[in-house]
């Protein structure tokens, strides 16, 4: 239960920092961080909670690490469930402190997209599905590929947080055009259960691609990373 509550906290923080930044700071009057500043702030929320919480639950705050760390016999199969289902409760509670707080705000709406993740006209620079699809599919197969790399037992101990929170940042600067950056089914969820509509109908494909993407990571790094005989 420690493991899952800290999975649950750790996701917390995820999404109140990293989609907190985009809703309440990215475009703030004179000074807003745009979006150089949100992809930092996702890529340090990991950071700080791998370091707070690695050594609890291992910091996964992603269904898709959660299934790729399985897919590559990194995580058991019989804690996939619980681990997903305290990201996703995590991502809500953190999404609906969220809205209460940019709520606050006169002039406020949610149907402005919350930092929802999309697809076509709900994409921030108005890419298609299919682009979306493989942006979302490559961007997180190569985040597991970064994560299980720097947590190899080869690797040199004590610093993954770094280069995983700075994957995060680089994946949110490539990818926040295309889709507003998902690469991670709960992120995702928590914010789109409160814009409704169209974010719950597109909501689809940013659990599928992160997925599909976390496998083929899991799978390509068993490959180049296996000890020769």
């Amino acid at each position: 239960m420690k493991q899952y509550g800290a999975e649950f906290l750790g996701t917390f923080w995820l999404v109140l920092g990293g989609c907190g930044s985009a809703v309440l700071a990215a475009a703030f009057p004179n000074v807003g961080i745009g979006l150089h500043g949100v992809a930092l702030a996702f890529g340090l929320t990991v950071l700080t909670m791998a370091y707070a919480i690695g050594h609890i639950s291992g910091c996964h705050l992603n269904p898709a690490v959660s299934v790729g760390l399985w897919a590559g016999g990194r995580f058991p199969a019989n804690k996939l469930l619980p681990y997903i289902v305290a990201q996703v409760l995590g991502a809500i509670v953190a999404g609906g402190v969220l809205y209460v707080i940019a709520s606050g705000a006169a002039g406020f709406d949610v149907s402005k997209g919350f930092a929802s993740n999309g697809y076509g006209a709900h994409s921030p620079g108005g890419y298609s599905l299919m682009a979306a699809l493989v942006c979302e599919i490559v961007m997180t197969m190569f985040f597991l590929l970064i994560i299980l790399g720097a947590t190899d037992k080869r690797a040199p101990t004590g610093f993954a947080p770094i280069p995983i929170g700075l994957a995060l940042t680089l994946i949110h600067l490539i990818s926040i055009p295309v889709t507003n950056t998902s690469v991670n089914p709960a992120r995702s969820t928590g914010v789109a259960v409160f814009v409704g509509d169209w974010a719950i109908s597109q909501l689809w494909l940013f659990w599928l691609a992160p997925i599909v993407g976390a496998v083929l990571g899991a799978m390509t790094y068993k490959f180049i990373a296996s000890e020769e005989s």
